[in-house]
């Protein structure tokens, strides 16, 4: 009897156990569950559509190569949310990802059918936290694992016009300036495929709110960017809310999701990385709509091979990307002087060479040429060196030898670097991202340090000439830390 009501006892307490964690499992949950959709496009169709329509967005916007720090980043995030991402409804079919970030000002991001995913760089600027910025990505993987572009160019009975969908794909892609990749693959259909209904979007914030959570990331994350944007620049004012019409109580039911799932402590609000990746978003020049429409940044896209000229180029970054620095500094100390330099920035050199270079990441091509950053030499004493001035004029005439394109535009003038007497100078020249169909004009800004031993460090700043007064400051900076002796 007394082991009857211990064995049933324990089995209760078991019962009880099992239930109590069934009870707080996610499956116990109410989730946001999508129906299938009507579509007649089948998956292979879909995936050629996105690979087509993202070949146009290459075209005619400024997408960071994939080697970018910045894509990288993008493209880990995005894969940590594909991991989670649930199949499309009614299938166990699961999307092709592909992420990347447009050079673009505006705050937006759309992924195209198939899995093809683009962020602008002002998304990641004006998100705040990681979970902020994964969530806008969640919302638009929801498009795709909902198929809502192909669904609605079957609601819409389209279906038959692949390249009619292309164009209106790359036109709610690119906004204003999306005519011309519609005309580009010559179709005139509008951009009704991408302008989701109110319907779509609440459910593209459900499913987001969702993966967002899955992946380890705080889901508040989402809701917070909308009122981010929304305070800043009020309900129209930013290219996300646009192409994202709120169904009206957005913030309302993405908040009543978050409460419908199962509590957890250790979710992600940010991470280092985002901090870095964000301080490195607010240092670049990013595109305004006008810009783009214009096309100039397509001549600074320099290419990832040598020209047939044979002009070097700085492989797969553009110029804004290629001249920026953090804003702490590391201690270099050469035989000769000391100098402090920008974190991120690449030292070639020792303590003993007779060149140091010390460049951003891609400011150096494979030959060895500084498209941006900076060179200090050192010149041993001469005993007829003159004075000063004379050493200057000197090197300036050897320098202008080696490089015919070189003019001065900035004539010599006295410096006082750290209590070294010195003289400086700026030069015009052809950059080393020119290639033969298109020049870079650089600027060099030369400073000549005269040394207790009577010989002679130099120190050259080099930048194309319009990133040049963006950059002065951090050049300014390192000159002021430069001290000659250790």
């Amino acid at each position: 009897m007394g082991t009857e009501n211990t064995g049933q006892s324990n089995a209760l307490r078991v019962l009880m156990v099992v239930l109590l964690a069934l009870s707080f499992s996610p499956a116990a949950y109410a989730r946001f569950q999508p129906q299938p959709c009507n579509d007649a496009y089948t998956v292979q169709q879909e995936i050629e559509l996105g690979r087509k329509a993202a070949a146009q967005v290459y075209q005619q916007m400024p997408v960071l190569p994939d080697s970018d720090p910045m894509t990288q980043y993008i493209r880990s995030l995005g894969q940590k949310l594909q991991a989670v991402a649930p199949p499309t409804p009614g299938t166990n079919e699961r999307w092709p990802f592909e992420f990347h970030v447009v050079n673009s000002e505006d705050i937006n991001a759309f992924a195209l059918p198939g899995g093809p995913m683009f962020v602008n760089l002002g998304a990641i600027q004006a998100a705040d936290t990681e979970a902020q910025l994964a969530g806008v990505m969640a919302h638009e993987m929801s498009h795709v694992i909902q198929r809502h572009a192909t669904c609605n160019a079957t609601k819409q009975q389209k279906q038959g016009a692949l390249f009619g969908i292309l164009g209106a794909i790359a036109g709610a892609a690119l906004g204003d300036y999306g005519q011309i990749a519609q005309a580009g693959v010559g179709a005139a259909a509008g951009l009704h495929f991408l302008t989701y209904s109110r319907a779509a979007e609440k459910q593209a914030d459900l499913m987001g709110t969702d993966i967002l959570y899955d992946a380890g990331y705080d889901p508040r994350g989402l809701p917070q960017f909308f009122e981010i944007i929304t305070a800043k620049y009020g309900a129209g004012g930013a290219q996300f809310l646009s192409d994202h019409p709120n169904p009206g109580n957005r913030i309302e039911y993405v908040n009543a999701e978050i409460a419908s799932l199962p509590p957890r402590r250790d979710l992600v609000k940010t991470t280092d990385n985002f901090r870095r990746i964000h301080e490195r978003a607010m240092q670049m020049h990013a595109y305004t709509a006008a810009e783009i429409k214009a096309g100039g940044w397509k001549g600074s896209q320099p290419r990832a091979q040598q020209s047939e000229s044979g002009d070097a180029n700085v492989p797969g970054r553009t110029l804004s990307q290629t001249c920026t620095a953090r804003n702490d500094r590391k201690t270099f100390a050469h035989s000769f002087y000391t100098v402090k330099y920008p974190s991120d920035w690449e030292i070639k050199g020792d303590t003993s060479s007779q060149v140091v270079t010390i460049t951003p990441p891609g400011g150096m091509d494979q030959n060895g040429n500084i498209a941006c950053g900076l060179l200090i030499g050192n010149q041993n004493a001469q005993s007829k060196a003159g004075s000063l001035a004379d050493q200057m004029r000197a090197l300036e005439q050897s320098i202008m030898q080696e490089d015919q394109n070189m003019r001065q535009v900035v004539p010599d003038d006295d410096v006082i670097v750290n209590k070294t007497n010195g003289r400086s100078a700026e030069f015009l020249t052809k950059s080393p991202l020119s290639s033969s169909s298109q020049s870079v004009q650089e600027r060099d800004w030369i400073v000549a340090l005269q040394r207790p031993d009577g010989g002679l460090t130099y120190i050259a700043f080099v930048a194309p000439d319009a990133q040049f007064e963006k950059l002065r400051p951090v050049f300014e900076d390192i000159l002021r830390s430069f001290v000659i002796g250790r």
